[in-house]
């Protein structure tokens, strides 16, 4: 299992009127989260990127547990369980600075060949560093 996590204080531009994180930034606290994981295993996006492998998003879940306020610390924990093929699940924790979850998610990314925008396997560097890790 591969686990990474970073923290974010929420921003203000984060909130709603009522101070309380819109639900759409989870997302990209995922986002956040996802590519500082990838950096961290040694395989940062853009070196993917150079190896003609672009990873889109398929799919997106976000279960609101209890709200995240404005200047708050949040923990973001991404997580890969599983060895990918043409897909990656990767699952989210969101804790509030008790260490409470207060959002759980799930993203699935594809990989793709940049030049025929075709589908492709996880690239091998990626599965080998996985691989180890798991």
């Amino acid at each position: 299992m591969i686990t990474h996590e970073v923290k974010i204080r929420v921003r203000y531009k984060d909130t709603d009127k009522m101070g309380v994180v819109y639900h759409s930034n989870y997302i990209v606290y995922y986002e956040e989260a996802r590519t500082e994981m990838f950096r961290s295993i040694g395989i940062p996006y853009s070196e993917l990127e150079e190896q003609g492998i672009m990873t889109p998003i398929l799919e997106v879940e976000s279960k609101y547990i209890a709200p995240a306020y404005y200047d708050e610390v949040v923990t973001v924990r991404a997580t890969i369980a599983e060895e990918p093929m043409a897909r990656m699940n990767i699952t989210y924790e969101v804790l509030d600075e008790q260490g409470r979850t207060i959002n759980t998610g799930r993203t699935v990314l594809g990989f793709v060949n940049a030049a025929t925008r075709r589908p492709c396997r996880a690239p091998e560097a990626l599965l080998q560093v996985i691989r180890e890790k798991l």
